[in-house]
This record gives structure tokens, C-alpha cells and sequence, in this order.
């Protein structure tokens, strides 16, 4: 019998899957406890759907992400603080300041997680950063730290 999964069940499949199940285990079973529907032409039409949307989801947000990516690209944030004493920084920069130099200068809103930071940055100069935008697109950029 043919049904489809509305919730991952172990050893059988995961959620939205179009299995093949015993008459028995998914009439007992799987349809009882509300873990699959019988897989009718207007269940069959959802799914596809359903995939469908999530297809133009992923397509949407990568466009996003790579735009993004080809606008930071290369650029320098910059960057000012205080210094201590010996051209020391007072505390340190952190990736929450670097995002909002960038939303601040170019204009796009970045998540603080996603930068990647080879060190921390503790005293003055240029450092080199990455921004992992989406599975599988990053941008590289710089940072200039310099005195307030």
C-alpha cells in the first residue's frame, strides 16, 4: 500500500516521503496514529507541491546569497576603537561590530555567526575575514581597525 509519511518514522522513512508499506503495518499502524495518509492523486498533488515550493525556496534564498556575496566580495570594512596604552585595543573587535560596520557602509544585514574570523583582532591594522553566506558561498573581505 502506498502512503505518505507526515512524520519521520524510525527504520521506515522520513517526513513527506512516498512510501511502499505492508497493507497491515499501515492500516494498524501508520494511519491510526496519524504518521502517514493513503496516497491519493489530491495527497500526491500536496507533496508536489510542497516540493515545489521548497525547491524555489532554496533557489531564492541562494540568488539572495550569491548577490550578497558578489556585493561584499573584496570590499575593506572599516573599522575604529579606542586604544590603550602601546597602540593596544581597549577589549577587542568582534564579528557583532563587523556586522554592523557592513550594514552600516554597504548596506547589507549579516548574522554575527557567520563571519568567520581566522583570529581575534586586538590591536590595529588590516585582518583578513570570511562571510559563509549559504552552503557554499562565502565571501572574503577585510577589516581595518584604526584609532578613534
Amino acid at each position: 500500500m502506498k502512503v505518505v509519511l507526515l512524520a519521520d518514522v524510525k527504520g521506515v522513512g522520513k517526513k513527506g516521503e512516498l512510501i511502499n508499506a505492508a497493507e497491515g503495518y499501515a492500516r494498524n499502524f501508520l494511519l491510526p496514529r496519524k504518521l502517514a495518509k493513503d496516497a491519493n492523486a489530491q495527497v500526491m498533488n500536496e507533496l508536489k507541491n510542497a516540493e515545489a515550493s521548497k525547491a524555489y525556496k532554496i533557489k531564492t534564498e541562494t540568488e539572495e546569497a550569491q548577490k550578497a556575496a558578489d556585493e561584499l566580495k573584496d570590499k575593506i570594512v572599516r573599522v575604529t576603537a579606542k586604544s590603550g596604552a602601546g597602540g593596544r585595543l581597549f577589549g577587542s573587535v568582534t564579528a557583532k561590530e563587523i556586522a554592523q560596520e557592513i550594514k552600516k557602509q554597504f548596506g547589507v544585514e549579516i548574522d554575527k555567526r557567520k563571519i568567520q574570523l581566522s583570529a581575534d583582532i586586538k590591536a590595529f591594522g588590516t585582518y583578513q575575514f570570511e562571510i559563509k553566506l549559504y552552503a557554499g558561498i562565502t565571501a572574503k573581505m577585510s577589516v581595518s581597525v584604526t584609532e578613534a
